[in-house]
């Protein structure tokens, strides 16, 4: 057992969670600003800005699918890679980063070709209309040469923080943002590349994101160590990777189909600038969420190894403190919708018919934003315990199976404004029932805290 693998079972969980999460939340962050900027730059287009984020937003279900797979092998990889150390088994954990590396080059491959075959019907049947899909051709075309480069980045993002470095894997993602800023400005106002040069800086920044991760690996500067036999796929490496990544994976191509969902209802009762304003608020909504997606990925590996190690206590203790924290990011979120929405939405683009409908509909769908962390949180620590078809079940309750209902019922009754207050209504049943099945689970193994952390989760 390395130094790395000794402190998560006996350091402090707030030390460990503030070493392993703040990383990771600024990780998540900066992954977040590649489509953040991106959506800023071209809201802002002079002349074409609402039509071409109204575009943006058609292309966002395709982008989904392409970090569904990239959580899929990274998240799949740094369970089972904190599951294997807990364990004390050092070569298998190898294998597992090993394998990893090579299934995101194939599906990131394998991906780049069926969507390009077909592109223009896949954005038609996504909610294009004939003044959008030259935009969202134009943005996605480009995007799609870099898919490999987008699913390595997200997953070696994952397995450097689980190597126990995730100081460098923040700077590594940090560096990519600032890049992509940089080059944002570049292409589209120096050289006027358009929606083309917003897509070719994203490009651009994870490609080096991916090669300095692979390097970090190779060059063995890794606890971890890569090596040439482990990059051949074992069937049953696979299988594990895709049994714990399939949670977070499910719920991405769950997204993927809300979002198609979403786009046709919003076409239907709002128009093209209501898909627009779509693009704006999952911006917005990724600002807020991210920080909580960050804590509970600096909550895995602690949660993983211990779990692993039998040390349930501490486990119980990280969710604990991980919960609370997240619940207060969301209430912070909350209140800052809530009071200005207009100052936020003015960041992506100033047409006045298009912030007008942005601002309505922001206040609606992040409405239950204050209760969500349950649901996040809950997810991720059973999923961290290697509980796959639970971690998966909850998953899919709050983008599938209460979801994507509202969005089909709701507006029949409240037109737009039904498509708004759907997700607050999923985020509410979920978190109820996640909250219900998290309390049952941690009955399961000894417990010493129990009584204080379902005071914690009945307070929420």
């Amino acid at each position: 057992m390395n130094k790395a693998d000794n402190i998560l079972g006996t350091e402090s969980i707030s030390k460990l969670l503030l070493k392993y999460s703040v990383p990771a939340i600024i990780g998540m962050m900066v992954n977040a600003l590649y489509n953040v900027v991106d959506r800023m730059f071209i809201g802002n287009i002079p002349g074409v800005g609402p039509m071409a984020i109204t575009g943006l937003g058609v292309t966002m279900p395709i982008m989904t699918i392409i970090i569904a797979f990239g959580m899929l092998v990274g998240i799949g990889a740094v369970t089972n890679t904190s599951l294997k150390l807990g364990e004390g088994k050092r070569k298998e954990a190898e294998k597992i980063v090993g394998n990893a590396i090579t299934l995101a080059i194939i599906i990131g491959f394998i991906l780049t070709i069926v969507v390009a075959m077909f592109l223009s019907k896949i954005l038609m049947m996504f909610g294009a209309s004939e003044g959008t899909l030259q935009y969202a051709k134009d943005y996605m075309g480009v995007i799609l040469i870099g898919t490999i480069f987008s699913i390595m980045a997200m997953m070696f993002n994952n397995l450097i923080r689980g190597d126990g470095n995730p100081k460098l894997s923040a700077i590594i993602m940090a560096v990519g943002c600032f890049t992509n800023i940089v080059l944002d400005a570049v292409f589209i106002f120096v050289f006027n590349m358009g929606i083309q040069g917003a897509a070719l800086a994203t490009i651009i920044s994870q490609g080096i994101t991916a090669i300095w991760g692979l390097l970090y690996y190779s060059r063995g500067k890794s606890n971890v160590k890569l090596k040439k036999a482990n990059l051949k796929l074992d069937k049953k490496i696979v299988l594990t990777i895709f049994a714990i990544g399939g949670a977070p994976f499910a719920m991405q191509l769950a997204t993927s189909l809300v979002q198609l969902t979403i786009n046709h209802s919003l076409k239907s009762y709002g128009g093209d600038l209501s898909i627009g304003a779509m693009a704006t608020i999952s911006s917005i909504n990724m600002i807020f969420v991210m920080p909580a997606f960050g804590l509970v990925q600096g909550m895995q590996p602690i949660v993983g190894f211990n779990y692993g190690a039998k040390k349930y206590d501490r486990a119980k203790k990280t969710l604990r403190i991980t919960l609370v924290a997240s619940t207060i990011i969301f209430i912070v979120g909350s209140l800052v919708v809530q009071l200005d929405p207009q100052l936020l939405v003015g960041m992506f683009n100033k047409d006045p018919q298009l912030m007008s409908i942005t601002v309505n509909g922001l206040k609606k769908y992040l409405f239950a934003l204050p209760i969500i962390g349950v649901s996040i949180v809950g997810t991720n620590y059973i999923q961290s315990t290697g509980n796959a078809k639970m971690a998966m079940i909850l998953s899919l309750l709050r983008q599938v199976i209460v979801l994507i209902p509202m969005v089909l019922i709701l507006p029949k009754f409240f037109d737009l404004n039904g498509v708004w207050f759907a997700q607050p209504t999923a985020d509410i049943v979920s978190s109820v029932l996640t909250g219900i099945v998290l309390l049952k689970e941690i009955r399961k193994y000894p417990q010493t805290q129990e009584s204080e952390l379902m005071e914690v989760i009945e307070v929420l």
